[in-house]
């Protein structure tokens, strides 16, 4: 079984000696690093790091204490997690069904370091397979009038859950910025299109209307502008002019299912820095 690790992500700008003294923190403690790397952006000076290292002490004192000597000793910002956590995540869906499924299989199956929580719609109609995979379901309408009061009991529940991370399962509805900075905690979104590439509604049909090679999906982090937020993984697959829009809608499904699933792993793999609006993603 593999020992429990501190995994640190930090930035800030760049200057000499940065891996060195971080190396050199943690191998004076006698720990031992697994993973490391590094990313500098050369037209701002910014540097980013990931690091994953085995603590030679009690794992939540070093990590405080790396916590600490990154920010007050490097002049970084940093967040440091353990491999120990398992953050608890708040799925959000409608009626459309292929990613709400895949998402809850592969937690199922332990493929995510996280624990599902809890299930959110503004329909019923998943309602009685959430309750077959024994997870809390809850039914919350939302209009056009009611929207303000319908977050604000969506918010409720995600936080008598404990959740630290949002996940639209293909939530056909639009986040209100007052919903995003109450959450306390990052909204995962996946677009059925490769953004910024035909944004907003039926994008597969916009792409057939257009005739494209290629359709794609994308997974980004919500914010306040519609699909506008830092893009977290993408992928493509070819179409040509025999496919409708049916077809592009079968691929696309396929695409989104597998896109949304990595976004959300890298989330919960403390993979990912959000820099202005992109994302340094470390594999």
């Amino acid at each position: 079984m593999k020992p429990p690790t501190i995994i640190a992500l930090l930035y800030g700008p760049d200057q000499p000696g940065l891996v060195s003294r971080v190396s050199s923190w943690i191998f004076l403690r006698g720990s031992n690093i697994h993973h490391a790397d590094q990313h500098k952006d050369l037209e701002a000076n910014i540097f980013f790091q990931r690091v994953e290292w085995t603590p030679s002490g009690q794992i939540d004192e070093e990590a405080a204490s790396f916590g600490k000597f990154a920010h007050e000793e490097l002049g970084m910002t940093v967040q440091v997690a353990k491999s120990t956590d398992r953050p608890k995540v708040a799925l959000f869906v409608s009626k459309i069904d292929h990613c709400f499924h895949d998402t809850i299989l592969r937690f199922r199956s332990g493929e995510m370091a996280g624990e599902l929580a809890c299930i959110l719609s503004n329909h019923a109609t998943l309602q009685a397979d959430a309750e077959t995979y024994g997870i809390p379901f809850y039914h919350v309408p939302v209009s056009k009038d009611t929207k303000g009061d319908a977050e604000a009991q969506q918010l409720e529940i995600v936080h008598q859950h404990g959740a630290s991370l949002v996940v639209m399962a293909r939530y056909m509805q639009v986040l209100s910025n007052e919903f995003l900075n109450k959450a306390g905690c990052p909204v995962i979104n996946i677009h059925h299109s490769f953004l910024p590439a035909f944004a907003g509604g039926k994008p597969y049909h916009q792409a057939h209307t257009r005739g494209v090679k290629l359709i794609g999906a994308t997974a980004h982090y919500a914010t306040a502008d519609l699909d506008e937020g830092p893009i977290i993984h993408q992928d493509v697959t070819r179409i040509n002019h025999r496919n409708s829009v049916p077809d592009l809608v079968r691929k696309g499904k396929d695409l989104e299912k597998s896109v949304f699933a990595q976004a959300i792993r890298l989330h919960l793999d403390n993979r990912i820095l959000v820099y202005h609006n992109k994302t340094v993603v470390f594999d």
